[in-house]
C-alpha cells in the first residue's frame, strides 16, 4: 500500500528494532496504557504480532509506516477487525515524532481505511483517543472520521483513567 509520501507494508520480524527508536519514548506513548518500551517489550510486541499474523481468519493487520525514497521506518498502523460478522475494525497509528505534523498519520488513517473498505470488505471502522492527544484527533478528523463522542474513564493508563473520543467512518460515507 503506498501513497506520495509513505508505503505501508507488513511488520516483519526484523523491523522490531525501528519500532523500538518510537516505542522507548515517553513522548510517543504518553496517552497509552503500555510503554515506553524496553527491547525486551518491544521484542515481545513484534513476536505477538508475527503469531497474529498466522490466525485464520486474520483478524490483525500490523503494518510498518516506511518513507517511499530512504526505506526508513517511522511508525506503525494497525487495523483490528472487531466483529467479523458486524464487519467492524478499529485503526490505530503511532508515528516517531521526529516525524510528527508532516501528514504521515493522517496518509496512515487514510490507508488502514481504504484497507479496511475495499480488502477486507468492513461495513464500520472506529478509532479512540485521549481527549488530550489534540494531534491525534486531527488526524482521525482529516482522515474522515465523525466524532461520536466520548467514552468516559474508558482506559486504565499510568496517571490514571482516561477518557476516550470516539470517532468513526461508515463504509457509504468513504471515498
Amino acid at each position: 500500500m503506498e501513497t506520495e509520501k509513505i508505503i505501508l507494508r507488513e511488520m516483519e520480524r526484523n523491523d522490531w528494532l525501528a519500532v523500538h527508536e518510537y516505542a522507548s519514548q515517553h513522548i510517543v506513548c504518553k496517552y497509552q496504557p503500555w510503554g515506553p518500551n524496553t527491547k525486551a517489550d518491544t521484542k515481545v510486541f513484534v513476536d505477538q504480532v508475527m503469531k497474529d499474523s498466522q490466525h485464520n481468519p486474520r483478524t490483525r493487520l500490523v503494518y510498518v509506516v516506511v518513507l517511499p525514497d530512504s526505506h526508513k521506518v517511522i511508525g506503525a498502523g494497525e487495523l483490528n477487525i472487531r466483529d467479523i460478522h458486524h464487519k467492524t475494525g478499529e485503526i490505530s497509528y503511532i508515528i516517531h515524532p521526529d516525524y510528527w505534523s508532516r501528514g504521515f498519520g493522517t496518509g496512515t488513517a487514510k490507508k488502514l481505511i481504504e484497507i479496511g473498505f475495499s480488502t477486507r470488505r468492513l461495513h464500520r471502522i472506529y478509532a479512540t483517543c485521549d481527549p488530550r492527544n489534540i494531534g491525534s484527533a486531527k488526524v482521525l478528523q482529516k482522515a474522515g472520521l465523525t466524532n461520536e463522542g466520548r467514552l468516559r474513564e474508558e482506559l486504565l493508563i499510568r496517571d490514571g483513567w482516561r477518557d476516550s473520543l470516539l470517532y468513526s467512518i461508515l463504509e457509504h460515507e468513504w471515498i
